[in-house]
């Protein structure tokens, strides 16, 4: 009998612990990364300063490079500069936006990416899609997924906690993305791969209902690892769907009506997806999401964030915009503006029960 099995997209190493930093060089060894230690290694011009410090005495072959911002200018710049070294492996060490010029980099020049994340904002860590800022306001790029992902929950917790409640934000919201896609599949027979859905929703489910909080260890390795496996549903669906829906048409809606205003994406997102709840008439997921989100003190209305009704209003009618062809609450209810401000009224009220 034959053996049909599927081939998953994947780091072929995850490291999640205290400490896992002052590893990396062997980790790269070991797994054959980079037998010669020639290394292009990504860093912020800022905080990167301090990490590289920290780290280039484990790496004296590698060349490193700064990271100016989180443009698609910034990508194609970086690559440029990295053509000319004869590299084993780029290596992104820093936050989202070093990550995911690096991952651009890194795949128009044809090498693997190692994602080394000083930070837990969002689940772009491991997902085989690059945000980068262009002229036309913000665009996903696809890249190859990271070959190695290494997570030093010791270096997240010197990092703002903001950055750990945006990534508690979009993990969460995987539980509407999802319910969207199975939205999409019910009325629209849009394919839904059952794998990667239920490896987002779970990923969403375990940061909803930890009872930790952002200052401990097991809580940040369980965020960590959902955004991971946010990432990994992304590759295995070759698309964003089972970590994009409704909620972050809101928050892209948000970004381009309002740019100079928006909020985090975490904390976006996280307000969307339990609005979303609400819009689809799970209101007991909906009460529950908002209550894990003002646990870890994220905003669960409008009002938190800077945003008036009227303006969270235009900003939800707006929203379908932002992917023309996907399907989720949004476009499925249809809503006029006066009735987008009635289900906002109500989800307010709802949430002082």
């Amino acid at each position: 009998m034959p053996i049909l099995t599927r081939l998953i997209p994947s780091p072929v190493v995850v490291d999640i612990r205290p400490g896992a930093l002052a590893d990396l060089a062997s980790i790269l060894a070991d797994q054959r990364i980079s037998h010669s230690g020639r290394l292009a290694v990504a860093v912020s011009g800022g905080s990167g300063a301090r990490l590289r410090e920290r780290v280039a005495p484990q790496l004296p072959g590698a060349t490193w490079y700064e990271v100016g911002g989180g443009t698609l200018d910034d990508a194609v710049r970086l690559a440029d500069e990295m053509k000319s070294g004869r590299y084993d492996a780029v290596v992104g060490l820093g936050g989202g936006k070093v990550i995911d010029c690096a991952k651009y980099a890194a795949a128009r020049i044809g090498l693997p990416l190692v994602a080394v994340a000083t930070n837990l904002s969002h689940d772009g860590i491991c997902s085989p899609v690059s945000i980068l800022d262009n002229d036309a306001g913000r665009g996903s790029y696809g890249v190859p997924t990271p070959i190695a992902l290494l997570i030093d929950t010791d270096i997240i917790r010197e990092t703002p906690v903001r950055f750990v409640r945006s990534g508690i934000g979009d993990a969460v919201s995987n539980i509407s993305a999802v319910a969207d896609w199975e939205l999409a599949n019910r009325v629209n027979g849009e394919k839904i791969d059952g794998l990667a859905a239920a490896m987002a929703r779970q990923a969403g489910e375990a940061v909803l209902r930890h009872p930790g909080g952002c200052g401990d260890d097991a809580f940040l390795a369980v965020l960590a690892e959902g955004l991971v496996l946010s990432g990994i549903a992304m590759s295995i669906a070759g698309h964003t769907r089972p970590s994009s829906g409704a909620c972050h048409e809101i928050s892209h809606a948000l970004d381009l009506l309002f740019p100079q205003r928006a909020a985090s994406h975490g904390e976006q997102v996280g307000l969307g997806a339990a609005f979303a709840m609400h819009l689809r008439g799970d209101h007991e997921s909906s009460f529950l999401m908002a209550a894990s989100l003002r646990r870890h003190g994220l905003p669960v209305l409008a009002e938190e964030i800077g945003f008036s009704v009227d303006e969270f209003v235009r900003a939800v009618e707006f929203a379908p915009e932002t992917r023309p062809g996907r399907y989720t609450i949004l476009e499925h209810l249809d809503l006029s503006p006066e009735q987008i401000r009635q289900a906002y009224a109500d989800y307010t009220a709802s949430l002082e029960r």
